[in-house]
């Protein structure tokens, strides 16, 4: 294995195949749809459990372990995801992106068939392994089948998922309950996912770019021991045993020393999970512990107000999901309309402020709700949360990207990323514990002398919330009043946690934003797996979406001035078309109306009459005059595309300069690039608009 630190990526900088428009469509939409489908399932198992979860209690018992059946399937993909991303890149992303799908499914099956609470934990866990793999290397395969130019549009596709998700999965989760059963939520995986692994084998022929890594097997293990003691100690504790019992003391040191053997293992790391030179960053440290918040709120919410709404509210699971769209509403919009913003404006310090102040506020307003909450004053706090939520999803994403070297790049957007997953376990975890102690003394309190029906006790109605309503009608109250409280004081608990967060985004300071930070994915903003992407790779993709927008900005007079030739851009344009294909037939791009055939005719008898190409038969190729100035266009848009890295030396990076002549290949002369119309020829804007 090559040495990384004399060969931190292997980088093939040759220009990638060109894929034609009838390829591109033809093509590459089966395969993208078999991710989009495997992408789905593992997107929506994030967020469908929680509207079933009260009825899973009802049926497996264990109300005190139900946070783990969220927790188990985090900490899991958490874990997992930089593995995944890792080992793809070595030895062939597609053998283990079908490896991912198996394990999926395997998981969702047996979560199906689980009999018992522990079952279905252990089986979420077996499931999250397989979804940390899903979501990372769909999104990394992308990367090997469509070309630079198109890469956004495919991308986007990808962050709707995670939006469609978060939206959807409340409510089928609703829906499979109500009609169904609990165990469809995990059984729909099962079709889905066959449908997209024989897709996958069928049609997945990616040409990849391998790279040598040294992975960081033993770090991963023990950041993930730490923290899977750490979330044990805080869900056990006060529950299953007192908080200074010698188990919850015990599981508490042991994750403190095994957090220190960590850090020593991380030093000395040469791709460490999380590099401790992140640390010394005032921005990232601070972004972490915020990020730890969002995360840490965001899932505690998901997970827990369910079953408020359909124990304490009586409302259906279907309605429960319902019920919650304002939340996810509101976080889909500011977290969409803030990365917007700041990608645009440059200023970002407002965000982290506003947004921990509003999740503040939204956490003080849900621990306000009681059974007696009307819909509309439970939706404008849904809404509030969800508001604020969204305001920092994206923008600490963009402050981290702003704030490190680029050696670090790729490292720290996977650590921002990293701290709100591990914030979400944490908080699921810690609403559990906070909601089921409460609850077992509340119910205690309420029933203490009351006369029950046979076979009725607190530990049968924790055990099974249905029971509820068969309480009489006072008891019922009392019982209904007891989860109120136990759930909304889980919301007071978070409010000084929120707090800290506004306190610590205080201090953020603002700094110029790189041109080559842009808005992240909406899967990265709101979906809970690390990113997993290396420092170029988080590069190209920037300039993959900078390029796309300086190209509807007459890119091609652009680049022929500075070339220093004296052509029409339509001219430039052609002869990147001849460079990049070996020959062109003038009258077959005319036809596809690229640009307006009046302009393609033009150009051809410009390259044509100066004996820059000639034509061998129909098509037109090269000369080698005209060669030469085509390998002066492509010098000229390289130079264009460093000058978009703004403070990213490419001198001091083999693997820029490689990005850089790959991407000025692969982006010049594509099919998808129109030069704008020059001024003579007089085209209608509706024909010859730059793209």
């Amino acid at each position: 294995m090559a040495d990384p630190a004399a060969e931190p990526e292997r980088i093939d900088a040759q220009p990638e195949p060109p894929i034609s428009q009838e390829a591109g469509v033809h093509n590459l939409w089966v395969p993208i749809g078999a991710l989009l489908l495997a992408l789905l399932i593992a997107a929506l198992d994030q967020t469908i459990v929680s509207t079933a979860l009260p009825t899973i209690v009802s049926d497996l018992g264990g109300l005190e372990h139900l946070s783990w059946v969220v927790t188990a399937y985090l900490l899991a993909s958490t874990a997992a995801t930089p593995l995944w991303g890792k080992l793809g890149d070595m030895y062939g992303r597609k053998r283990f992106f079908q490896a991912s799908i198996v394990i999926f499914l395997i998981g969702s099956v047996l979560c199906g068939i689980a009999q018992n609470m522990g079952e279905l934990i252990a089986f979420r866990a077996l499931q999250g392994l397989g979804g940390g793999g899903l979501i990372v290397l769909s999104q990394a395969i992308v990367g090997d089948l469509v070309p630079p130019r198109d890469r956004g549009k495919y991308q986007g596709l990808f962050g709707a998922v995670f939006g469609a998700t978060s939206v959807l999965g409340p409510l089928l989760g609703g829906l499979f309950v109500d009609n169904l059963s609990w165990r469809w939520v995990f059984y729909i995986n099962v079709p889905i996912g066959i449908v997209a692994l024989v897709v996958i084998a069928a049609v997945l022929h990616t040409s990849e770019t391998k790279r040598q890594h040294r992975i960081d097997y033993l770090g991963t293990v023990l950041i993930a021991s730490v923290a899977t003691c750490l979330v044990l100690m805080t869900s056990l504790g006060g529950v299953t045993w007192p908080w200074a019992s010698w188990q919850v003391i015990g599981l508490g040191v042991l994750g403190v020393l095994l957090l220190v053997a960590f850090i020593a293992v991380e030093r000395r790391a040469d791709e460490p999970v999380l590099p401790p030179r992140l640390f010394a960053s005032r921005t990232f440290s601070l972004v972490a512990v915020i990020s730890f918040v969002v995360g840490f709120a965001m899932f505690g919410a998901l997970t827990f107000l369910p079953t408020f709404l359909q124990v304490v509210q009586g409302v259906s699971p279907t309605l429960s999901g319902i019920h919650m769209l304002p939340m996810v509403l509101g976080m889909l919009l500011t977290s969409i309309g803030s990365g917007q913003i700041v990608a645009r404006t440059g200023h970002y310090r407002i965000f982290p402020i506003a947004g921990t102040a509003v999740v503040t506020v939204g956490l003080l307003l849900l621990s306000r709700l009681t059974q007696d909450s009307s819909t509309l004053v439970m939706s404008l706090y849904f809404l509030v949360f969800g508001l604020g939520l969204g305001l920092v999803l994206q923008v600490l994403v963009l402050i981290v990207q702003n704030s490190v070297g680029y050696q670090d790049l790729g490292v720290a957007t996977a650590g921002v990323t990293f701290f709100r997953s591990i914030g979400a376990s944490f908080g699921v975890s810690i609403f559990g514990t906070i909601f089921t102690s409460g609850l077992n003394r509340r119910l205690n309190d309420a029933l203490a002398g009351v006369p029950l029906p046979a076979g009725f006790s607190p530990s049968a109605i924790t055990s099974d919330p249905q029971v509820v309503k068969s309480l009489p009608a006072q008891v019922q109250h009392d019982v209904l009043h007891a989860y109120s409280s136990s759930i909304t004081q889980v919301f007071l608990y978070a409010v000084p946690v929120a707090a800290v967060a506004f306190v610590l985004a205080l201090f953020v300071r603002e700094q110029p934003l790189r041109a080559t930070v842009t808005a992240p994915d909406l899967g990265e903003a709101i979906g809970i797996n690390p990113v997993e992407r290396s420092s170029v790779d988080e590069i190209a993709r920037a300039l993959t979406v900078l390029n796309s927008r300086e190209a509807r900005r007459d890119l091609y007079r652009r680049i022929t001035a500075e070339a220093g030739l004296d052509l029409q851009p339509a001219s430039s344009w052609l002869l990147m078309q001849m460079h990049r294909q070996g020959s062109v037939e003038p009258a077959e791009l005319a036809e596809q109306r690229i640009i307006p055939p009046q302009v393609v005719e033009a150009a051809a008898r410009e390259v044509e009459g100066r004996g820059l190409a000639h034509r061998n038969g129909l098509p037109m190729r090269l000369t080698e005059t005209g060669e030469a100035m085509a390998v002066k266009l492509l010098a000229a848009r390289r130079s264009q595309l460093s000058q978009l890295l703004g403070d990213w030396d490419e001198k001091q990076f083999a693997d820029l300069a490689a990005l850089l002549t790959r991407l000025s290949n692969n982006l010049c002369g594509d099919v998808g690039d129109r030069p704008d119309p020059t001024p003579q020829e007089h085209v209608p804007h509706s024909e010859g608009r730059s793209f």
